[in-house]
């Protein structure tokens, strides 16, 4: 899993309100490079029905469902606390792409590229649904996502993750290619359990 780190605030659209019960967690977020892309490309899981689209202008709602499915575990709070306008705007803004892993139909994932700077492409938000853990379509999908990202031809490919992500997340995008350029400590504010 992998997405930028929240300042505050979590909700479904909404600003966070100020009695909401909120408590504070540290991590470390691990921000990774590439600076070429990859040789070798990942095949699908051949005994799963999986299919790529690329979601033209997502609506809010489809993307609020992936979002905090992909993030529920994960503390996945910035973009909830945005407006369904702002996070239109953010989700639909030039260069900014979204796409859905399906198996059998199903959304089993997506990830989120952010090319709006042609010299430094970011993997923004990437991840599976709960259900899809474990079926060996992660690597496949970050695969894709990176593949994806060098299309637009960026000088250099960039992701960050913390320690609150999967435990294997920091390993896989280094064993993808990615190589580790700086570390920091954070706190966040998130939801009360």
């Amino acid at each position: 899993m992998t997405r930028k780190i929240p300042s505050t605030g979590f909700g479904s659209g909404k600003k966070t309100p100020a009695n909401a019960a909120t408590r504070q967690i540290d991590t470390t977020v691990t921000f990774l490079a590439m600076d070429h892309p990859p040789t070798v490309r990942v095949m699908p899981p051949v005994n799963l029905k999986l299919a790529l689209m690329h979601v033209v202008d997502p609506t809010v709602s489809y993307y609020r469902y992936l979002y905090h499915e992909v993030g529920k575990d994960y503390y996945w709070v910035d973009r909830k606390a945005l407006s369904d306008s702002q996070l239109a705007e953010a989700i639909n803004a030039d260069g900014v792409s979204v796409y859905v892993a399906y198996c059998a139909g199903n959304p089993a994932g997506y990830f989120e590229i952010d090319g709006r700077d042609p010299e430094k492409a970011w993997l923004a938000y990437f991840g599976l649904l709960p259900e899809f853990h474990g079926m060996g379509i992660g690597k496949w999908l970050l695969s894709e996502a990176i593949r994806t990202a060098w299309a637009t031809k960026p000088q250099s490919l960039h992701v960050e993750t913390c320690t609150l992500d999967a435990p294997h997340a920091l390993a896989l995008y280094q064993k993808m290619g990615f190589k580790p350029y700086e570390r920091r400590d954070k706190t966040m504010t998130v939801p009360a359990e």
